[in-house]
């Protein structure tokens, strides 16, 4: 991808330094301002390649590479996934928003070239390291869906190949009216393999085909006629937007939403015959739970339900 008004491809990542509040993980250094010495909601210095930011209930990951148009290197991918495996099991994280940094691009894609990152599959062959290391995107994809937690991507300007992947792997997508999205591999002799997955959930097969086949570049308006953009709207009002919407999520009770949301992921792909069956037994299991009681109990009381972390023996655990 060249010039002009199409994001730059992007180069190799320039490595950002640890410290104190650094993970380290598989080739991760990147900085979180969730720990046990900071604050939840404590401001981040803006450094590293990934920063990490809770506010009451709601988690943001920000990919803070806007030089690059904040391409995932393969630091990022397993900083992200990192991040979203301490948010699953972390009761204080109802919401998870991931967002770009600066105002050109949500994701131009993926940064990968360079070296093998450590540790990516174990082997002696750094071909086969290079193949097995590609696979974390489509992990990290995986573990998005498997959350159990509502996730909304935060999309400004490009959102391409990977990046487009990413945003829609996201429960739900909210863009500004400048928002760009686009699948433009073929053009450099590629295929978006990693990325069908999420695109064939969020439009229909022959649309997903298209934008693959032709490279096309796609704007808020279209994107939202074609469905895969939950709202749009003007740039000066996407923090607003994605603060309310995530609100609203956070305000919900988080164990039936865990097995709702889950129940989706497991029928999305599924034949009406197998799935109405199992969205059968989940009725009857989520009607079981304390939460499910306790919305019960306050909607004759006409009063406010009042939702709790699900315990460890709550059926919505």
């Amino acid at each position: 991808m060249g010039g002009g008004d199409r994001p730059p491809t992007a180069g190799r990542r320039s490595g950002a330094p640890a410290d104190a509040g650094a993970t380290a993980g598989p080739g991760a250094e990147y900085r979180r301002d969730v720990s046990a010495t900071e604050p939840s909601n404590a401001p981040l210095p803006p450094t590293g390649d990934l920063l990490a930011q809770r506010e009451g209930t709601v988690l943001t990951l920000t990919i803070n590479r806007p030089e690059r148009r904040n391409a995932m290197t393969w630091d990022v991918i397993a900083g992200l996934r990192r991040e979203l495996a301490r948010a699953k099991v972390d009761p204080e994280v109802r919401v998870v928003v991931l967002a770009g940094a600066g105002d050109k691009a949500f994701c131009a894609g993926a940064d990968l070239s360079g070296m093998v990152p450590k540790d990516p599959g174990g082997t002696s062959d750094e071909y086969l390291d290079h193949h097995l290391a590609r696979g974390w995107l489509a992990e990290l994809f995986e573990e998005m869906w498997a959350l159990g937690k509502p996730t909304i991507a935060k999309v400004q300007g490009w959102a391409m190949a990977g990046g487009f992947g990413l945003a829609l792997s996201c429960d739900m997508v909210l863009a500004s009216e400048d928002a760009r999205f686009g699948a433009p591999e073929l053009n450099v002799g590629l295929w978006p393999y990693m990325v069908t997955i999420p695109l064939l959930r969020s439009m229909p097969p022959k649309k997903a085909l298209e934008l693959m086949l032709t490279s096309r570049v796609v704007g808020a308006e279209e994107a939202d006629r074609i469905g895969f953009v939950t709202r749009v709207v003007p740039r000066d009002e996407l923090d607003g937007a994605v603060a309310e919407l995530a609100a609203v999520l956070a305000s919900k009770p988080p164990g039936v939403t865990r097995l709702g949301r889950d129940s989706f992921y497991a029928v999305i792909d599924s034949a009406a015959t197998e799935a109405l069956p199992y969205l059968h037994a989940m009725l009857t299991v989520t009607s079981q739970t304390a939460e499910a009681r306790e919305g019960i109990t306050a909607f004759a009381e006409k009063r406010p339900p009042s939702w709790q972390a699900p315990s460890a023996d709550d059926g919505t655990a």
